[in-house]
């Protein structure tokens, strides 16, 4: 009978163990240690199959840094319809000053996505600085699909509330270049989204044009005498 009780009183003690356990680490003030993100590496010579290059209509280039450790659905998704070519030509739709600039809406109301499933949220902790590339959404957590946006200054509100899933690591003076609007009256334009890795050259801009239709050479803009 001794021998019984004792099995029963050992069998308790191991099913408590666990509880004991995590009570003494409360105790100790011990906690779970906090994941560390890999952080950004600014070399734009560095894994360039993790670069999303963005070719404007101002005629400037930008580098985007995707992380695939911080949401690797959203990195994939972003090269996904960059390679298909899905950015190319869409505006800038929603360019709110001090705030942030957003793409990705084919229609450029800022209601469309592409023909894929909606992405569910990988909210991290990484913070919203000057330069992040972040999913924009709807009200679901779940709903984010081809538009994104990329941040002027630091917005820590949005932290894990939007997926945010990469950084601008070159040329950020193009991105605040961008015409502001919710449409801007003359919207800046993705000319062609690509992943560096794939060594695309960037397209031709076309040669400005003056109010009368007057194409501008650059013979004209070096002769002051030029009518």
């Amino acid at each position: 009978m001794l021998k019984a009780l004792t099995a029963v009183a050992t069998a308790m003690l191991l099913l408590l163990a666990p509880g004991l356990a995590s009570a003494k680490d409360k105790d100790l003030g011990l906690a779970k240690p906090k994941r560390v993100y890999a952080p950004v590496d600014f070399n734009i010579a560095d894994d360039p199959e993790n670069i999303l290059l963005l070719d404007l209509s101002t005629g400037q280039r930008v580098a985007i840094r995707l992380m695939p450790d911080w949401a690797p659905n959203h990195v994939e998704r972003i090269k996904v319809l960059a390679r298909r070519g899905f950015y190319d030509g869409v505006i800038f739709h929603r360019v709110i000053e001090d705030f942030m600039a957003q793409t990705g809406d084919p229609t450029g109301t800022g209601t469309g996505s592409s023909d894929l499933s909606n992405i569910t949220q990988e909210f991290n902790d990484m913070p919203h600085v000057r330069g992040s590339v972040s999913m924009a959404r709807a009200g679901d957590v779940d709903s984010a699909n081809s538009q994104f946006f990329i941040v002027f200054y630091p917005k820590f509100a949005l932290d894990r509330k939007y997926t945010n899933f990469g950084r601008v690591i070159a040329n950020m003076e193009a991105v605040d270049a961008i015409e502001r609007g919710e449409p801007p009256t003359n919207p800046t334009k993705i000319l062609q989204a690509s992943i560096a890795a794939d060594g695309k050259a960037p397209p031709a801009v076309a040669a400005p044009v003056d109010p009368v239709g007057k194409e501008i050479t650059a013979d004209m803009l070096s002769n002051s005498t030029a009518k």
